[in-house]
């Protein structure tokens, strides 16, 4: 997502030299936004950089960052004024992840997987060249990031993958007899979950749109973000419902007894570890309860 910010709040500098390699993925990169007492409210974060002649020194802590220990490079929310208002004091800094000062500890999820991480920086040295937008100002990047990431978390087309897999797990999994896609409940469940992505479907083409014709997304992105990681979150739900018991063995602890324990068909096997992994969808990109809070404002008024 550092792609957009860099596009639109970089140099022509900064464009040339990023963006290239952005492009064909020569470079990963990570995000230094949440911190352990900033998640929802990201503007509290006490991560800190003070400038000194031509560099920042940054000292503080990241946590939940997805992929930091692959990361070339990772874009990070910073406070370069303590005395200003919460929103108003805070940068927007590119830092090459191999720079001295950076330990990267692993947070190992419910799935038994290490996606996340949390991240020091303990006096670590950025060129101010690396300053994104204006100092104190990265607040205006940091929107416009969260409204574009919240619009691609809903994840459509790959919900629509999803769909077809849960088909092709309910046609193989048997209740008395039949096929599991011919029992009337849970087709009913598919069919609800069906519709409802397709609704989700138009309101994403409606916020493609805006994008066309040159208007960022609105608070369209944070009913995207809540109703596509429900869909998510279903699919999976329905996927476990499905094959039973036979996702157990792959839930974290079975593994650690010796034996991963793989019994039942080859399809079972990856449904607790999908279902426990995306429990984090309705939180990250900011929680669902923050969107309703966004939408209740900006559409209701309220």
């Amino acid at each position: 997502m550092v792609g957009p910010v860099i596009y639109t709040c970089g140099t022509a500098e900064q464009k040339a030299r990023y963006l290239p390699p952005i492009l064909k993925g020569e470079e990963w990169w990570c995000q230094g936004y949440s911190e352990p007492g900033a998640g929802s409210d990201l503007a509290s974060l006490k991560t800190r950089a003070v400038r000194e002649g031509d560099h920042y020194i940054v000292n503080g802590q990241k946590t939940w960052t997805t992929l930091a220990q692959h990361a070339d490079w990772g874009f990070f929310l910073v406070r370069t004024d303590p005395d200003a208002k919460p929103q108003q004091g805070i940068s927007f800094l590119l830092i090459d992840m191999n720079t001295p000062g950076i330990t990267v500890r692993p947070i190992i999820t419910i799935d038994g997987g290490h996606e996340v991480n949390e991240v020091w920086l303990e006096n670590v040295k950025v060129p101010v060249e690396n300053l994104v937008g204006q100092e104190n100002q990265g607040w205006t990047c940091a929107k416009f990031l969260l409204a574009h990431e919240r619009s691609g978390i809903a994840g459509v087309a790959r919900s629509k993958k999803g769909v077809e897999r849960l088909k092709a797990l309910a046609r193989a999994e048997t209740v008395e007899g039949a096929p599991l896609i011919e029992d009337a409940d849970f087709k009913r469940k598919v069919a609800e979950l069906e519709i409802d992505l397709t609704a989700l479907e138009v309101t994403e083409l409606r916020t493609l749109a805006r994008e066309q014709a040159g208007r960022g997304p609105g608070p369209e992105s944070s009913l995207l973000k809540i109703k596509g990681t429900e869909i998510q979150q279903r699919l999976t739900e329905l996927a476990l419902e499905a094959v039973g018991s036979y996702g157990a063995p792959s839930v974290r602890g079975f593994r650690d007894m010796g034996d991963n324990f793989s019994v039942g068909p080859d399809h079972a096997h990856w449904t607790a570890p999908n279902y426990f992994n995306m429990r984090k969808t309705s939180i990250y990109g900011g929680s669902n309860e923050i969107q309703r809070n966004i939408i209740a404002k900006m559409v209701l008024g309220l």
